[in-house]
């Protein structure tokens, strides 16, 4: 049984995942290793960085102190375990 068109064309579009297991040298690790790659046309990487923003740090700043003031974190004791 194949597959339809659609989910090729799906299949093709999403990123290569390659997976290698090995023990280290001296045995006492399993090393686990991911490599994820992803095939994209230049003009999509050109089309993103000639539409890029420039940031300047007091946008930073006053953004997180924006952020902050609208999403107030309670305040968090933090206890010392060794005199708990």
């Amino acid at each position: 049984m194949g597959l339809t068109n659609k989910k090729e064309t799906q299949l093709r579009k999403m990123p290569i995942i390659q997976n290698v297991i090995r023990k280290s040298k001296d045995g006492r690790f399993l090393i686990h290793k991911v490599i994820m790659t992803t095939i994209r046309p230049m003009a999509y990487y050109k089309a993103i960085m000639d539409n890029s923003v420039v940031v300047d740090e007091e946008d930073v700043e006053e953004s997180l102190a924006d952020y902050f003031d609208k999403n107030p974190h309670p305040e968090v004791e933090v206890k010392n375990p060794v005199n708990a």
